[in-house]
């Protein structure tokens, strides 16, 4: 994975979003238009240029108090504006755990 410091060159290639993790438990987190973050992919802002991903990515880095790890990553817009994970690794990181962890009592 490309650290967002090195996201210099950003090549779209259809619309995409800024994802992270949560600091505090590391749940998947999505940028919003609004400057914050939601669980819900639903909610992420959506950029369709690279000057716009730069401006998205440079904001979601600076909250490393509440989330670590940004990163521009595809969306799939569906149709009646749905939006859908880009790529399999997206998909996965939206399902959330793919083993069952074991809680110590």
């Amino acid at each position: 994975m490309t650290s967002p410091l090195e996201q210099k060159k950003i090549k779209l290639t259809g619309p995409s979003m800024v994802t992270a993790n949560r600091t505090w438990d590391g749940v998947v987190i999505y940028r919003t238009p609004k400057q914050g973050w939601s669980t819900d992919l639903k909610d992420a802002a959506i950029v369709r240029t690279g000057d716009e991903a730069r401006a998205l990515l440079a904001e979601s880095a600076a909250d490393d108090v509440g989330a670590i790890g940004a990163y521009i990553a595809p969306v799939e817009v569906k149709d009646g504006g749905k939006i859908g994970p880009g790529n399999l690794r997206e998909h996965i990181r939206s399902e959330g755990l793919t083993i069952g962890l074991t809680v110590p009592a």
